[in-house]
């Protein structure tokens, strides 16, 4: 339980926030508003783990190679950016940004109208769809398509891909397409803007690729914990390239979760808090698969989460073409990609044992 104290204990203090909020706030303030955004935020709290459970994966992929120092950084730096930034601010941004409203407008928009907040976020679906979307789908088709990776847990696919990989550019030439296909259904009038928000995607994640070769030197490397994925996927080097990646991939699944809580309520603080949770509890769960091993002892768990990235890559491509996706299906389809891997993965264990 040592890898969850902080989390729990953070909970706590969230779920008692939640409590006065909702007990002093609000037309309907009292006794009965405070138990509703209890619950409201412990729920959101685990859809949030639920759909982001196959990015603590990758998180610990990446970070397994990674000295304490940059392990520490993003327990920290990157914890704020995540709760504050892409659970807080970052809507308020898109809301300032596309209404031509100052930051400070927007903010007392949020707090005292949230009915209208939430419909001008949620109009801009769409784009932020294409955005997340293309960004996630390369980080999916990127880990296939790597000519160096040797094990397969879908042999007849993955086989193809690897070939795939000589190919230039294939990952992105895929993304553009998906990209194209999205853009055939969103309204005339929004088109131009979904294609600019998905190219932007594409430039963000070669961007932060580049930015970590040119900055990052060396891969710092923590001797202790450098084990070379068994997955075949190459590192992603530590330093602030790396880190600004990890960022990137934890804002692109925000998205999702962030779109997700203004179909369960329109109240921005009790949103911010529940998925805070949420991002605590899946930074803990990173660092605890880095300590224990997990990704070593289970051979398809990388597998499996990138497969629940592409999925949900996908579902976010077709939800801003306009096609309706539950919440729920969307956090199960990445639950059933982790769980068949890890049932895969002993499987595997097991076999090579005898």
């Amino acid at each position: 339980m040592k890898h969850f104290r902080v989390s729990i204990f953070f909970t706590f203090v969230c779920l008692v926030v939640a409590a006065y909020w909702g007990y002093s706030h609000g037309p309907n303030a009292g006794i009965e508003a405070m138990l509703n955004a209890v619950m409201i935020t412990a729920v959101l709290a685990v859809m949030e783990v639920s759909l982001s459970f196959d990015n603590a994966v990758v998180n610990a992929s990446i970070l397994r190679t990674w000295n304490h120092f940059w392990k520490m950084l993003f327990l920290t730096v990157g914890m704020i950016v995540a709760v504050f930034g892409m659970r807080l601010v970052f809507p308020i941004v898109i809301v300032a940004v596309t209404a031509d409203m100052s930051m400070y407008d927007v903010t007392q928009l949020a707090l005292n109208n949230p009915t209208e907040y939430s419909a001008r976020l949620m109009a801009h679906h769409p784009e932020i769809s294409a955005f997340g979307g293309a960004f996630l789908l390369l980080v999916f088709l990127n880990f296939f398509f790597d000519e160096g990776k040797e094990t397969h847990w879908f042999q007849w696919l993955e086989q193809k891909l690897t070939h795939l990989a000589g190919v230039p550019a294939m990952s992105v030439f895929i993304t553009l397409i998906s990209l194209l296909i999205m853009s055939h259904y969103v309204a005339d009038d929004i088109r131009l803007a979904v294609v600019m928000s998905g190219i932007w995607g594409i430039v963000v994640y070669v961007g932060v690729q580049l930015l970590g070769h040119l900055l990052g030197g060396e891969p710092e490397i923590d001797a202790s914990e450098a084990t070379e994925s068994k997955a075949g996927s190459g590192l992603v080097k530590a330093g602030i390239g790396g880190f600004l990646y990890l960022e990137v991939l934890d804002a692109s699944f925000s998205f999702d979760g962030v779109i997700g809580a203004f179909a369960i309520t329109t109240d921005v603080v009790i949103i911010m808090l529940g998925l805070a949770i949420g991002a605590m509890f899946v930074r803990a769960l990173t660092i605890y698969f880095v300590d224990k091993g997990t990704l070593e002892s289970y051979i398809y768990l990388e597998h499996g989460a990138h497969y629940a990235i592409g999925a949900l890559a996908v579902i976010m491509f077709m939800t801003g073409a306009g096609m309706h996706v539950p919440e729920v299906a969307t956090g199960l389809i990445g639950i059933a990609f982790i769980i068949w891997s890890v049932i895969a993965s002993r499987r595997y264990s097991r076999q090579h044992s005898k």
